[in-house]
């Protein structure tokens, strides 16, 4: 072991060279070196091995016993040294990973769903684990290689993680058709007056960002329901005369409600979703190749528009503002 722990790549090469060639010239020529330095070489690797390696016979020289016995397992030792520089090729066919992705149930019905679907088809071997997005451990998670990725908004986003923009969310205003608040179209006084159900991801809040836009208007509205999750919220609508603001993606295909932008002036602005992961998989071929899936799938995704929804309605959808 000492004996081998004083050879360099160098001199591997220049063995696995002189016992294909049998030559120092020749050797000296391929590695682009001096042929005294081939020749130093050979004298430490004489000794290393404690054998001649290469020996003269008449004007030429050739392999000993010892040399040739290493020729196989020297040249299967580079070829393996040698792959690890190849570049990694990505083959999603034959792909066999674990995805961790922590995210929203908004974000996961949104988002992940169909990017799941497109994924089984292109990369049936990648298996998803799916986690409910904690704010506050997130980062650590991803920085530490718990998670590989998370669907975070912008605010979350931090320095240190990598992050890429997916799309720009709005948010619109939803409840059961033929809410009484609607004949003659939804008026800011008929929202604020009627019963409302918001989403509190920590549980238990009765206000959320809607609540502030309000109060710079010096109104108020009644929060009858609070619930950590999005998804419940659209058949919690169809059953009651709540009203909920959501975001419009989750809005997109429900034909059952009725759906308006915020009414004049309530302006409530929008917010960026964010794909974010960590150093550990920024540079993978595979990981690279799914962020990519992932945007993509996004950027297909088709938003809500006016005529996916409600036509009686006097409130027009409020328009999709970039970035």
């Amino acid at each position: 072991m000492d004996r081998l722990g004083r050879l360099d790549l160098t001199q591997l090469r220049a063995l696995d060279m002189l016992v294909t060639t049998q030559s120092v010239t020749r050797t000296a020529s391929l590695m682009s070196v001096t042929q005294p330095a081939i020749s130093n070489m050979l004298a430490r690797l004489r000794e290393t091995f404690d054998d001649p390696l290469l020996v003269r016979q008449g004007r030429s020289l050739v392999c000993t016993p010892r040399a040739l016995a290493l020729a196989q397992p020297l040249r299967a030792i580079l070829t393996q040294l040698d792959s690890l520089a190849e570049p990694v090729i990505f083959d999603p066919a034959t792909a066999s990973l674990i995805l961790s992705v922590a995210a929203t149930d908004y974000a996961i019905h949104t988002v992940l769903l169909p990017f799941i679907a497109r994924l089984r088809v292109v990369a049936p071997g990648i298996r998803i684990a799916l986690h409910d997005l904690n704010g506050e451990t997130a980062q650590d998670h991803l920085e530490r290689g718990v998670l590989d990725w998370a669907l975070l908004a912008s605010e979350a986003c931090t320095p240190a993680l990598h992050a890429q923009k997916l799309f720009h969310e709005t948010w619109l205003c939803a409840t059961r058709l033929g809410h009484p608040a609607l004949s003659g179209g939804m008026t800011l006084d008929r929202f604020c007056k009627a019963d409302h159900v918001v989403v509190s991801p920590d549980g238990g809040g009765f206000e959320a960002m809607t609540d502030a836009a309000l109060r710079r208007l010096s109104l108020k509205r009644h929060v009858a329901v609070s619930t950590s999750g999005f998804l419940m919220v659209p058949d919690l609508l169809t059953r009651t005369d709540l009203v909920a603001v959501l975001p419009s993606r989750l809005l997109a295909t429900r034909h059952d409600l009725a759906v308006f932008a915020p009414p004049a002036p309530l302006v409530l602005p929008g917010f960026d979703k964010y794909l974010v992961w960590g150093e550990r998989t920024h540079l993978d071929p595979a990981y690279r190749a799914l962020r990519k899936l992932l945007s993509d799938t996004c950027h297909d995704l088709a938003l809500p528009s006016p005529n996916q929804h409600d036509h009686s309605l006097t409130t027009e959808i409020m328009p999709i503002r970039a970035g």
